[in-house]
């Protein structure tokens, strides 16, 4: 299963709370789901535990069944319906709407002074809204509806419980998300998905580890490319001095220091240095380098 899908089913295996807060977490879900008109309401899922727990909230909320409940082999995606006008009236109602005279679905916060009801709302609205990516592929967390209303107050709802999400619209939806993992990580731990907030923290901390080692063997690499690299004119610079007779007219300190550097190929000039008799700084071993190199490059072949 998905990411997505176990983040839900840890969601799902919360105990229903009080009537006030499975009336907010339907809310939630009858605004970012399918369907929730005057004729209908329709929730569609693949998630089989998640119908069961939309079917035990609308019990809780409402003392309400569905007219249409999916087959219990049924695979794929299951909807469940309610088309029984009376029942329909009845959840609008409990809203605080008339099917007459609404015009535009929006937020009544009325349902949702208390923070527990805010927050089993918002846990609803991403039950059937919502959807999460794997966080070793990506960092993103959206909840998507098609009232405009419903977004933009969710989106101001979400800015007084502390969040900083951003807003845009695809095909005729409108979705709030976030793409920072310390805000899914928080977000998820308030709607009460801690387990799948630890996995993406530690998943998180994994790919941060493992980047600082590449960063750490890319950096290594590149140090060894430099030293061979410049190992290989140093050495070609002694061979030129060497072969036109050079080399033996230098100062003893060096000769010595042009041997050494034939005979460790592989060394740093720090390494070089330490090996030396005696020892000499960095410094001072750059320096004899330098000035063969220099020698060489007067001398035409």
């Amino acid at each position: 299963m998905s990411y997505s899908f176990d983040t839900k089913a840890e969601l799902c295996r919360l105990a229903p709370e009080s009537n006030c807060c499975s009336v907010a977490e339907c809310y939630g879900m009858l605004l970012f789901g399918n369907t929730f008109n005057m004729r209908e309401i329709r929730i569609i899922t693949g998630n089989k535990i998640l119908g069961e727990r939309i079917v035990a909230l609308f019990i809780n909320a409402f003392n309400t069944s569905f007219d249409i409940m999916p087959d219990e082999e049924q695979e794929g995606k299951q909807a469940y319906i309610i088309n029984e006008n009376g029942k329909i009236s009845r959840i609008f109602e409990t809203y605080g709407f008339s099917k007459e005279n609404l015009l535009a679905h929006h937020v009544n916060l009325g349902i949702l002074e208390e923070e527990c009801c805010r927050i089993s709302f918002v846990r609803g609205a991403f039950l059937t809204g919502g959807a999460v990516t794997d966080p070793a592929k990506s960092y993103h967390l959206e909840i998507v509806t098609a009232h405009y209303n419903v977004s933009r107050q969710t989106y101001s709802l979400l800015l007084e419980m502390e969040f900083t999400p951003k807003e845009t619209s695809r095909t005729g939806n409108y979705i709030i998300y976030f793409k920072h993992s310390t805000a899914i990580e928080e977000f998820l731990t308030l709607i009460g998905a801690p387990i799948h907030a630890m996995k993406l923290m530690s998943t998180k901390i994994e790919k941060d580890m493992r980047n600082t080692v590449n960063r750490k063997v890319n950096c290594d690499t590149a140090n060894v490319s430099k030293t061979v690299d410049a190992a290989a004119a140093q050495i070609e610079a002694i061979t030129k001095l060497k072969s036109t007779g050079a080399l033996s007219k230098l100062p003893d300190k060096l000769r010595k220091a042009a041997m050494l550097r034939l005979d460790n190929p592989e060394l740093s000039i720090k390494e070089l240095a330490d090996i030396a008799t005696p020892p000499v700084t960095k410094s001072c071993m750059n320096h004899r380098i330098r000035r063969m190199i220099d020698l060489a490059a007067k001398i035409s072949v």
